[in-house]
Parts: C-alpha cells; sequence; structure tokens
C-alpha cells in the first residue's frame, strides 16, 4: 500500500478498530531547519550551534550572512548548508578554493533560494540594495535574513520573515530551528 490507501483493521472480536489515513497527495515528512547568522568567524558558537542542530535532527542548515571564513564553513560541514555573503565576509580565491573543496555551492544571486519539503526559502544578509523592496514583493513561504543581530519572527505580505539572532555582538546569541510541517519556529540561546 502507498501513502495514498486508506487502512482498516479489525480484530478478531471486531472490538478494537484501527483506522489509519494517510492524506491524499499530501507529503507528511517534514524537515527541521537550522537557521544562523553573523557568526563573524567565532567557531566555538557555531560549533555549538552544529551540535545543537546535530542533536534537534537539523537536515538543512541556513547560514544568513556575516560567516567569517573557513572555520565557520568548517564545522557546518555534513549538512546541506545554504548561505550568503554578509557585508564583513571577505571573499578570496583561497576561500573558493576551500569551498570547492569541500563541495559547498558558492552563491551565485541573492537571494539565495531553497526549495525545502515544498517550501520556498529566500536568503539574505539584510544589507543588499533589494533587501527591503523583497520583503514585499518576492513569492517565497520564508525570508531569511541577518545582519541586525536581533531575533525576528514577524509575518507580512504572504511571507515569513525569519531572523535568527547573531552569534556575535548580541545579548543573548541565538540560533533558530524551523519545522517546515508545522511552521513552528523556535530560537535558542548558544552559551559560552
Amino acid at each position: 500500500m502507498d501513502a495514498a490507501d486508506t487502512i482498516l483493521g479489525l480484530s478478531a472480536t471486531g472490538v478494537e478498530i484501527m483506522l489509519v489515513l494517510f492524506a491524499i497527495g499530501r507529503r507528511v515528512a517534514s524537515v527541521l531547519v537550522g537557521i544562523l547568522s553573523d557568526s563573524h568567524g567565532h567557531c566555538s558558537r557555531v560549533r555549538r550551534a552544529a551540535a545543537l542542530f546535530e542533536k534537534l535532527g537539523v537536515e538543512h542548515v541556513i547560514h544568513c550572512g556575516d560567516v567569517g571564513g573557513e572555520g565557520v564553513f568548517s564545522e557546518l560541514l555534513g549538512k546541506p548548508l545554504t548561505f550568503v555573503w554578509g557585508n564583513t565576509d571577505l571573499m578570496d580565491r583561497r576561500l573558493f578554493a576551500y569551498l570547492e573543496g569541500v563541495g559547498l555551492a558558492i552563491p551565485e544571486s541573492i537571494p539565495a533560494r531553497v526549495e525545502l519539503d515544498g517550501k520556498h526559502f529566500a536568503v539574505f544578509h539584510g544589507h543588499e540594495g533589494g533587501f527591503h523592496h523583497a520583503l514585499g514583493h518576492l513569492d517565497v513561504d520564508y525570508l531569511c535574513h541577518g545582519h541586525t543581530h536581533m531575533a525576528r519572527d514577524d509575518r507580512a505580505h504572504g511571507k515569513r520573515i525569519i531572523n535568527p539572532g547573531a552569534l556575535t555582538r548580541a545579548t543573548p546569541t541565538t540560533v533558530a530551528t524551523l519545522d517546515t510541517s508545522t511552521d513552528e519556529l523556535t530560537f535558542h540561546r548558544i552559551r559560552d
């Protein structure tokens, strides 16, 4: 049987009835997304965030920029990663060679876009010239950004706008997780 089937089972006495329904044409799987930003090369906090993501079962990571270099990327290896550059990221040939060597795709456009569990994400850092225009005009489910170092969870123009906070120059330092099936967003404090 496949997920579109209805299963009805009766016990030998007919007293117990088990009914399991699967929604027709609907995915029941979800993706837990880990979202972070503004790590600015602070590898130990990124390591703690990555350990939290692993413990929670995060399947995809989004970094909203101001990554801070190769060490941060190294801490995030092992899960699919979507990221953008921030206004303080220094992009050079050595970093590009490292990213290519570990199989991470270099963002080619802003916003970076990814589809997870049928939900459409646009990822900005938040300093880009077209960022504020995109808030009202992009046709996505989620718009993720950083830059302000302040956690944000808003809904506007038919989309959810998420800033996970920051791993540096923020009190408290936070990351976020988003369950794509329940739309549940949780902010997590990352302590030193």
